[in-house]
């Protein structure tokens, strides 16, 4: 039970990033790209460090990913006026329409994988992959709870 429970939430977790990666090419976006824009989005003037934790990558691989994103005009860097050495991460007016659109990838996405799925059995599931995850990092859970 447990290989196979494991196996399979590996597998669908597999299987909804290359489905979004395909969809998101089609946008002429990555999904890391989706889950940067989506970040500054929710922290608008985040640091480029901050951004990393937040997106559990190294800073020099963020750094590159902003790079590219600075290039494709969907991201301002701007000096943050406290720490002259840091940059604040703003998106551009380009990026929001981007931003829209990998959303409704996303949502068309998770339609088709939920298909057939009732909404009590999503609410159901949804608690108990929550509570699966309070089990494996009970230290998030902590910190959400006294922040």
């Amino acid at each position: 039970m447990t290989e196979t429970f494991g196996f399979l939430l590996s597998d669908t977790s597999r299987l909804l990033r290359k489905r979004f990666d395909e969809r998101a090419r089609q946008h002429g976006a990555t999904r890391a790209q989706w889950k940067a824009l989506l970040g500054i989005s929710r922290h608008e003037g985040i640091n480029q460090g901050g951004l990393a934790e937040l997106l559990e990558v190294e800073p020099i691989t963020l750094c590159r990913l902003v790079d590219r994103m600075e290039e494709a005009g969907l991201v301002e860097r701007r000096r943050d006026p406290k720490d002259r050495r840091a940059w604040r991460l703003y998106l551009t007016p380009r990026a929001r329409p981007v931003l829209e659109e990998l959303h409704a990838t996303a949502d068309e996405l998770m339609a088709q994988a939920l298909r057939g799925i009732s909404g009590e059995q999503t609410d159901m599931m949804i608690d108990l992959l929550h509570r699966i995850r309070d089990n494996l990092d009970p230290a998030d859970t902590q910190e959400a709870s006294n922040g």
